[in-house]
Order: structure tokens, then C-alpha cells, then sequence
């Protein structure tokens, strides 16, 4: 019996998700067809087109969370991705979106290429058995400025017309990624903690959101094929009728981030911080590049996800992800991720953001109301966290003292019995 107990309890997070499915299947309409409206391929393929965006946002999360950080930043950048996204689609010359994205093309560029050119070096040196050279560093620094700075000018180039899918995809989740630097900066150098910091990006990302939008512009809307380039609707398309492209992109980036902390040094040094930073510091792990590195990422996937964003709805909003760090952070907790850090697996942030989008998807079907659906998310997130961290031993200590309580004290008693006995 041994064996199943251990069983279950490795497997106890699919089975919450196969007993919400279950559920999901049970008390979904049907259509006039007699189908089952839950297990209809349209409706599959909605739910995961609508999980994507706080999936991707969610992958982020884990990797701060693993080093026993928070970022309550994700909204604000996502929101400021989707409104430099929908500028770039939808603006002919030089604007505001430019502005904040040439600059953080020209830092992309330089650090992959710099990151890049120091990779091979080592590489080519260990295959040699020889010492760096002293000048090498120079020059890749060299090569690695000059070649950000060529594609910066190639991208300030196409301001005079309206940018395709590519160069979106490259501009915006730069942005996203230069901002997310800057919280690891100001965290690592400041010495400060991530709560404070992310959340002064929070409202500042807000506001550069609605600077760059414009004082009197709510929205910015996106018609391909109108207003925009119709290379753009591939972001919001179906693969074989069927499989949304947010999706694949979604499932793709779980894959690699699965891939790196599993067999990467850089995921064993994310996990080594989590679980103790000053023995990771003093085994040699550089602590505040990986922290710096994890916030960058942090900041480029939620840029990328304000690209779908505005895929899926069609427009760029300053307030556009409003709330969504919450989702993120409730999707990794439920996924099995320790708040303390240095515990948990992207596969756990998968199952985390599924449980959150069939919820969500059944609860709709049935015609919850938003604000029951709220009420029944928190009950879900409390349940799963305790379960998750198995609290059940504080519960046990919560219920023997009020039974302590309760009880008479045995001292006074045995006290006034002795009393009684003397005065007889």
C-alpha cells in the first residue's frame, strides 16, 4: 500500500484537474445537436486561446517565484505591450512606440549577441585546452555594440510604415524585457525587496502605458487587413481548423522553460537561489546575474503576451492587464509552487493555469455570475495551497489548542479537591 499512497501523492495535483474536468463534462449544456457544449472542439480550442495570454504570464511568475521573488509588474508591462503592439500595427512614422522600442531592441540586441560571442568563446577554449585571450573580450564587446546598434537603425528605419508581425514580435516583448531589467537592477544593486520594487513598476508601467498611448486614447484598435497588415491575424488563427496558435506559442514556451530548469545550470542555479541564497552565493552561483536574467525574462514574456493580447481582442488598452498578476501568481501557487521559493516545476504552472481556465470556461457555460465566480475562485485558490503545502499538521495544532482551551485546568481542579478533602 506503500507504493499507491506515494503514487497518489505525486500524482495529487492531475487529479484535481481530471476531477474539475469530470465535473466540467457533467454539468455542461448541450446544444440542440444533443452534443456536449464542454467537450465540443470549439470550446476546447477557446479555452486554451483564452489561457495563453496568463499562461505565458504565468511561466514568468514561476521562475521569480523559484528564487523567493514576486513581480506584481506583469499587468502594467503586459498592458504597455499590447498598446506599443497595437501603435507599431496600426501608425505610420515616428511615435511613441518607437521611442521606448528602439532603445530596448538596441539592449536585446547587444546582450543576446555579447551572450552569444561569450558562449562560443568558452567553448572554442575548452575544446583547445587554451586561456582566454585578453583582448577577445573587447572585441566581442566591440562586435556585440555594433551589431545592437545596426539593428536598432533597421528598426527606427521602418517607422515610415506600418510594422508587420515580425518586427513586432521583436520590438515589443523588448520592451518588456528592458523594463523587467530594470526591476532586477533596482532589486539586486538597492539591495530592496521585490514586493516594493515591482510594485512601484506596477504604477509606473501604468503610467508610461497611458503616456505612450496618449492622454485621450482609451484604446487603440486593430483591424487587420484595415488598419493593420493582414500578416497579423496568424497570431490569432487556428492550426488545422483546430489548434489556436496562442496556444502552440504557450505550450511551446512551457516545453523550453521546462527543458531549462530540468537540465540547465542555469535552472539548477534558479532553484539553488530559491532554496538558500547565501549557500548559493558561497558555492560560487552568480546570484544577482540570475536574478537580474529571471526579472528580464519575467518582463519579455509578459510583453509578448500584450502581442496576444491584442490578437485575441483586437486592440491595445493602457489597463489591459489589470489584475492579470494575480491570476499569474494564484495559477503558479496552485500549480505546486512554494511561495518561499526553490520548490516547484513548470509542468505544476501548466496544471495551475488549466484548473483556472476550464473554472472558469464551466462556470461561464453555466451561467455563473461574475461575481459568484470570483467568490469560488478564492475558496478554490485557499483549498489548493493548503492542500499543496500540506498544512494539515497546523490544523491538527489549531484544533488541540482550542480543545485546551475549552478544558477545564486540571491544577485548579486537583487544587480545590485537595481544599474539600482538608475542610471535611
Amino acid at each position: 500500500m506503500e507504493w499507491l499512497k506515494g503514487v497518489v501523492k505525486a500524482t495529487k495535483l492531475y487529479w484535481g484537474l481530471a476531477l474539475l474536468f469530470a465535473v466540467g463534462v457533467l454539468s455542461s449544456p448541450v446544444s440542440s445537436k444533443g452534443h456536449n457544449i464542454f467537450l465540443s472542439f470549439g470550446n476546447l480550442s477557446d479555452v486554451f486561446r483564452q489561457i495563453s495570454v496568463t499562461g505565458i504570464t504565468a511561466v514568468g511568475m514561476t521562475l521569480v517565484i523559484l528564487i523567493a521573488g514576486i513581480d506584481l509588474s506583469v499587468g502594467s508591462v503586459l498592458a504597455l505591450g499590447s498598446v506599443v503592439c497595437a501603435m507599431l500595427l496600426t501608425n505610420e512614422g515616428w511615435s511613441s512606440a518607437y521611442l521606448l522600442g528602439v532603445p530596448a531592441v538596441f539592449l536585446l540586441a547587444f546582450f543576446v549577441v555579447l551572450g552569444t560571442m561569450s558562449f562560443a568563446l568558452r567553448v572554442q577554449r575548452r575544446a583547445v585546452h587554451a586561456e582566454a585571450a585578453p583582448g577577445m573580450s573587447k572585441v566581442a564587446l566591440v562586435v556585440a555594440l555594433v551589431a545592437a546598434l545596426l539593428i536598432a537603425l533597421r528598426v527606427a528605419s521602418n517607422s515610415g510604415s506600418k510594422a508587420g508581425v515580425l518586427l513586432v514580435l521583436l520590438v515589443v516583448p523588448a520592451v518588456g524585457l528592458m523594463l523587467g531589467a530594470i526591476n532586477g537592477v533596482v532589486i539586486v544593486g538597492g539591495r530592496l525587496q521585490p514586493f516594493i520594487v515591482t510594485l512601484a513598476m506596477m504604477v509606473a508601467g501604468l503610467g508610461v502605458a497611458r503616456l505612450t498611448a496618449g492622454q485621450n486614447t482609451a484604446v487603440w484598435p486593430v483591424y487587420t487587413g484595415s488598419n493593420a497588415t493582414e500578416d497579423f491575424e496568424a497570431l490569432r488563427s487556428l492550426i488545422f481548423g483546430i489548434i489556436p496558435v496562442p496556444g502552440v506559442i504557450f505550450a511551446g514556451i512551457i516545453v523550453l522553460f521546462w527543458i531549462i530548469l530540468k537540465f540547465t545550470k542555469f535552472g539548477r542555479y534558479i532553484y539553488a537561489i530559491g532554496g538558500n541564497e547565501e549557500a548559493a552565493r558561497l558555492a560560487g552561483v552568480p546570484v544577482w546575474r540570475v536574478k537580474i536574467t529571471v526579472y528580464a525574462i519575467s518582463g519579455y514574456l509578459a510583453a509578448l503576451a500584450g502581442i496576444l493580447y491584442v490578437a485575441q481582442y483586437r486592440q491595445g488598452k493602457p489597463d489591459a492587464g489589470m489584475g492579470l498578476e494575480l491570476d499569474a501568481i494564484a495559477a503558479v501557487v496552485i500549480g505546486g509552487t512554494s511561495l518561499m521559493g526553490g520548490r516547484g516545476s513548470m509542468i505544476g504552472t501548466l496544471v495551475g493555469v488549466l484548473i483556472f481556465g476550464f473554472l472558469s470556461n464551466i462556470l461561464q457555460l453555466n451561467n455563473i455570475d461574475s461575481n459568484t465566480q470570483l467568490v469560488l475562485k478564492g475558496i478554490i485558490i485557499i483549498v489548493a495551497v493548503l492542500l499543496q503545502e500540506r498544512r494539515s499538521s497546523g490544523w491538527m495544532f489549531f484544533l488541540s489548542q482550542l480543545k485546551v482551551r475549552n478544558a477545564p485546568d486540571r491544577s485548579v481542579t486537583s487544587q480545590q479537591t485537595e481544599t474539600h478533602r482538608h475542610g471535611e
